[in-house]
């Protein structure tokens, strides 16, 4: 009998101390997946919905919310997908959404006077470089008689506009217009091909206050794609080329239709491409939820800029909700390397930056930049003092916002205080363009005046 009880005492035991072992482990396995807010702010708008299209420099969107950033920050945030940029504009200003991914000229153009106008405000540069140039089979066939090449047999890059002369003047003499698209008309795209080709004495066209289409005297007719349909209207054949952002050059490569002949990495070294944006309504009503926010993604940069990160990265973008491309298309670019002519692999470690060269810092003089080109072609139509420039885009672009978060991460030894720079808003005058001309922010008037194509002041 005493044998009995000690076997059921036993026994009983036994089953205690599994049952509290599971308890232990569920609870040790609970506090390792529980999300935990670590911020210091007071979060006034804890849930948010954010936009975004499906190109690769959303990525700080994408990693911020897949590696808990925003939770952190006590933000619980949705991500959708738009179908182009004038529905992310609109439903930013609108309260549709409280954010979004969006082109650098967009809440600029918002603020200057062309297309919609309100008053939108960035606190943050989601990233350098990542577009590219690309033609059509048949245009290449054309161009790349005129270009030179290596010791290796291959092409010499940057590729300039002048190889695009011959191909124009083909299609000119069978009574074809030279086509090629753009994603946005305030987009880096339209700047950037438009540098491009007038830096060879190539027009693209001019807009007016009575033409909008910017097509006035134009050699190339350029006009407004959607990223994800770049491709397929190449094929079409409704254009002969694009400038779009990744991975929607790569994918032309993948596909066998067209070949990349620039980056915009040749165009501008290091340049500003897309941007974070908010509504200013937004940012004064509810200042600690952009910090918070701010904070995350400049925590999701750097993260894509850390050694070893990038092939997961690529795992993350290529999920449908996000850019949803293959991932050996997306690691053609994200992994440091970019494919022209098909098997001409070259390596390129900066063609996407997120966190490296002060990318998330909100510059003034990146957007300076962004209004001399609105001036060059006419979407700004009348003349501006020097000064307006600077004055405008302190309106806009907001490193204050950006400088808080960032102190705040560093005081929480997230990042280090190194990674704060010491300025005034403005980048040292640069020639880091495909035809060697300085750019210095501070002299707007005179950047305008030093090109042959484009308004003059």
């Amino acid at each position: 009998m005493k044998t009995t009880t000690l076997k059921i005492t036993l026994f009983a035991s036994l089953l205690f101390a599994i049952a509290c072992g599971e308890k232990t482990k569920k609870k040790n396995t609970e506090e390792k997946t529980a999300p935990v807010a670590t911020s210091s702010l007071e979060i006034e708008k804890p849930q948010l919905t954010f936009g975004f299209i499906k190109l690769t420099d959303m990525a700080p969107l994408a990693i911020a919310k897949e590696k808990g950033f925003f939770e952190e920050e006590g933000l619980f945030v949705s991500v959708e997908a738009q179908s182009n940029w004038k529905n992310i504009l609109d439903r930013v200003i609108d309260g549709q959404l409280d954010g979004s991914h969006m082109l650098a000229g967009q809440p600029i153009a918002a603020g200057a006077g062309f297309g919609r106008q309100a008053d939108l405000v960035t606190p943050f540069s989601m990233d350098l470089n990542g577009n590219g140039i690309t033609v059509s089979n048949d245009v290449w066939s054309m161009m790349k008689p005129n270009i030179p090449t290596g010791a290796d047999g291959k092409p010499v890059h940057p590729i300039k506009a002048e190889t695009l002369k011959p191909a124009i003047k083909a299609y000119n003499e069978k009574g074809n217009a030279f086509k090629m698209g753009m994603v946005f008309p305030v987009s880096t795209h339209n700047y950037e091909i438009r540098y491009w080709l007038a830096a060879d004495g190539i027009h693209p066209g001019m807009y007016t206050k009575e033409n909008i289409q910017g097509q006035v005297d134009a050699e190339v007719l350029l006009s407004v794609t959607p990223p994800p349909q770049m491709p397929a209207t190449l094929e079409a054949g409704t254009i002969y080329g694009y400038c779009v952002g990744e991975p929607w050059n790569q994918q032309a490569v993948f596909k066998g239709i067209g070949v990349p002949v620039v980056t915009n990495y040749d165009i501008w070294k290091n340049n500003p491409e897309k941007v974070f944006v908010m509504t200013k309504k937004f940012v004064e009503q509810y200042p600690n939820t952009a910090v918070a926010v701010t904070k995350a993604l400049i925590r999701a940069g750097k993260w894509l800029d850390t050694p070893g990160n990038r092939s997961e990265a690529v795992k993350i973008l290529s999920m449908s909700q996000y850019v949803g491309a293959d991932e050996v298309v997306l690691a053609n670019s994200m992994t440091g390397t970019f494919e022209f002519e098909k098997g001409d692999k070259r390596s390129m470690p900066d063609f996407n930056v997120f966190y490296r060269y002060n990318a998330t810092y909100p510059f003034y003089s990146d957007g300076v930049w962004f209004l001399t080109q609105m001036r060059r072609w006419g979407q700004i139509p009348d003349a501006k003092p020097a000064e307006w420039y600077g004055e405008k885009i302190k309106d806009i672009y907001r490193p204050d916002i950006w400088t808080k978060a960032a102190k705040i991460l560093a005081a929480e030894g997230k990042i280090p205080a190194s990674d704060i720079p010491e300025t005034d808003g403005y980048k040292p005058a640069t020639t880091d363009f495909i035809d060697g001309k300085t750019y210095d922010a501070k002299d707007p008037i005179g950047y305008i005046n030093s090109f042959k194509i484009g308004n003059k002041d």
